[in-house]
């Protein structure tokens, strides 16, 4: 596939790597001419660099033969008039990054898709009703649903208290004659590991686990984990995740949100009812003492700058606050700041890649998750006639090493994936998968 992506950042970089590595012919186009140097000496991509509205510039990046066309800038007027363009020019479709509300519903999305906008994508919005999902769910560090939740991806840190450390996949299997979940990888001093039978669970490993609706007590319980009651709310930073988050959750919990521009207090004032609104900076101790950070049950550390981010959570957790959240937007700060403690990361980045990298498939993709700090993808097919993985039963497939079957929903069933399970045309089956498998995988659903 021909793909070209317009940016201005980590964002268009992150997905041009993570596009060229899948097999597709990625240009970037960028304003930043050292920057594309930078990116240039470190891989294979073709970059220009100019401004995305310029006709001439998409026309030197080929613009009439892209299959897809992906604008992320930082501002949303110029992806819109971007993608426009690029459909104009002959693009076959295209994705744009916005972040107004005002254009994510539906009838406003109907009046972009007739002005050349295939897609619009939200990352944001997207973070924010993830980190409205983790404190519903507070026992797992991270949750993505499949098919409105007949499957879920679920992220355990397994320590001292949960039940399967030092036990293998088969021990687990013959202790509990009927499991609704299946691990699919376990993540290890930095290495991930899709497990087999003989494969065993150790203190501080990252479980990721896919799992049924009636699997969740029992997984919590044999993980060790407690579902923590959340009702006060500390949220720091107002830019636009932050006040998503305060309006998503000040119904139902006590939410304080400390920004430190003075200007964006009295704006998200005018925006947020129930939410208390404090002018400081974060990182002050005596203001986070003023304001009962000793009370508090959950910490979102969301401003512009992940090491503020980083910074806040670590003393939030010094005063005994449950659950910690933090915006990092550095790939390789990610890591780290899950070895400190922190219980969940969230990053834009991954978050835009998870949306956009399903119209680069050839089998047809309902819904993929890039996961944080992991390089692994969780991926909902579709499947569809005649395809390869319809031929045999799981246990008798080719199956790339590096990628897992988790489950398979059929009609308004769910399924957990054991071997002698006969996938079907039109079944959705949830897969785990590195980066080396993806293409593989695509192959045998396409």
């Amino acid at each position: 596939m021909n793909i070209i992506i317009a940016g201005d950042g980590e964002v268009g970089f992150h997905l041009a790597k993570l596009l060229s590595n899948e097999y597709h012919n990625t240009t970037i186009v960028d304003p930043h001419q050292e920057l594309l140097k930078l990116l240039e000496s470190h891989s294979d991509l073709m970059t220009i660099a100019g401004d995305s509205t310029s006709i001439s510039v998409l026309e030197g990046a080929n613009v009439k033969n892209a299959d897809l066309f992906i604008s992320v800038l930082h501002d949303e007027r110029t992806n819109i008039v971007t993608s426009i363009l690029a459909k104009k020019l002959g693009a076959k479709r295209t994705i744009a990054r916005v972040n107004n509300p005002e254009y994510l519903n539906k009838d406003n999305k109907k009046i972009f898709k007739d002005l050349g906008i295939d897609a619009i994508v939200n990352p944001e919005g997207i973070a924010s009703n993830e980190i409205t999902k983790l404190l519903n769910q507070t026992a797992a560090t991270e949750i993505f649903d499949f098919s409105k939740g007949k499957l879920s991806l679920f992220l355990l840190k397994l320590d001292e208290k949960a039940q399967v450390i030092n036990k293998s996949l088969k021990e687990i299997a013959s202790e509990h004659s009927h499991l609704d979940f299946r691990a699919v990888a376990i993540h290890r001093k930095g290495k991930t590991i899709i497990p087999k039978g003989d494969n065993k669970f150790l203190t501080n490993d990252l479980a990721y686990v896919i799992t049924k609706p009636h699997g969740i007590d029992t997984l919590m319980k044999l993980g060790g984990k407690t579902k923590i009651e959340i009702n006060d709310v500390m949220i720091v930073g107002g830019g636009r995740i932050g006040r998503m988050t305060a309006l998503n959750l000040e119904k139902e919990l006590n939410i304080k949100l400390i920004e430190r521009d003075k200007e964006r207090c009295y704006l998200l004032n005018d925006q947020l009812q129930k939410t208390l609104i404090i002018n400081g900076d974060a990182r002050d101790v005596e203001l986070l003492e003023d304001e009962g950070i000793h009370g508090v049950d959950a910490f979102i550390a969301v401003t512009n700058d992940s090491e503020t981010n980083i910074f806040t959570c670590l003393l939030a957790q010094k005063y005994g606050v449950k659950r910690t959240i933090a915006l990092v937007e550095n790939i390789d700060y990610i890591d780290i700041a899950q070895n400190m403690g922190i219980d969940t990361i969230i990053n834009k980045k991954l978050i835009t890649a998870s949306y956009i990298v399903r119209f680069t498939m050839g089998a047809e993709v309902t819904s993929i998750k890039c996961l944080n700090g992991v390089e692994a993808e969780v991926l909902e097919f579709v499947v569809k006639p005649k395809s390869k993985i319809t031929k045999h039963p799981i246990s008798k497939l080719k199956f790339p090493d590096d990628a897992i079957i988790g489950g398979i929903v059929r009609n308004e069933e769910s399924y957990i994936a054991i071997g002698d399970f006969q996938i079907q045309a039109n079944d959705k089956v949830v897969v785990f998968s590195l980066p080396n498998a993806i293409h593989k995988v695509d192959k045998l659903f396409n």
